[in-house]
């Protein structure tokens, strides 16, 4: 069984379809990329698959279970307890310390614990700035204590928006090299983009246009297993 399958999803506005009948499977361990045009429903499919919204039709499985069907409370619980998102903007709070916004996951999740949230952010490389405000970081570092966060609770998926969106260059690098150790390590990553330099690195690229599944390619440098 996959660990996510979108079965008939469909999300609709009005007159507008926003997603279209979308079929997809996501297996355990992959690193997915989903790209589009501005108003190819990718902002939909990450509110969906994050249990931030709900599809209007289909079903939406994990582990399993149809997440479409469970409650407001429940996909709360979901969410805290199987999905790490990381943002474009960030969403750190901008009077805690960065060891202190990752603690603040561990608060919601079960207990927050400060020595496992700085060997987290030791694992993204900021074990030197754990005291630091979020005004005090880069706009890199900031990135990474999101992804210090989003790890912090060992989640199922890593569902990240538009990481890259705002990082110079080198910073983009370091994001990415980060994405490829946990791809290493068997960690679920789905990545929305709309930078094909992006979506290259990943093992797979989902590609919508107008709410529907335009292309569904492994990058050949993965090959399929």
């Amino acid at each position: 069984m996959s660990l996510l399958e979108l079965r008939g999803i469909s999300k609709i506005y009005g007159d507008l379809k926003a997603l279209d009948n979308i079929n997809l499977s996501v297996e355990n361990g992959e690193w997915t990329a989903i790209m589009g045009p501005s108003g190819s429903g990718k902002s939909t499919m990450m509110n969906i698959i994050g249990c931030m919204d709900k599809p209007t039709m289909g079903e939406v499985l994990l582990d399993g279970v149809d997440i479409a069907k469970e409650s407001a409370k429940n996909l709360t619980a979901i969410r805290r307890d199987k999905i790490g998102l990381i943002f474009q903007q960030f969403h750190l709070v901008n009077y805690l310390t960065a060891v202190e916004n990752v603690m603040v996951a561990q608060y919601y999740h079960s207990l927050p614990d400060e020595k496992e949230a700085l060997e987290a952010l030791a694992r993204v490389g900021l074990a030197d700035r754990a005291k630091h405000l979020p005004s005090q970081l880069s706009g890199g570092e900031q990135q990474r204590v999101c992804i210090a966060r989003a790890l912090i609770n060992h989640p199922e998926i890593i569902l990240a928006d538009e990481p890259t969106g705002n990082l110079d260059e080198a910073n983009e690098n370091i994001v990415l090299d980060l994405f490829r150790q946990l791809h290493e390590e068997h960690t679920t990553l789905i990545v929305v983009t709309h930078d094909p330099e992006v979506a290259e690195v990943a093992q797979r690229t989902i590609t919508l246009e107008h709410g529907r599944i335009k292309s569904d390619e492994i990058n050949k440098m993965f090959g399929r297993n």
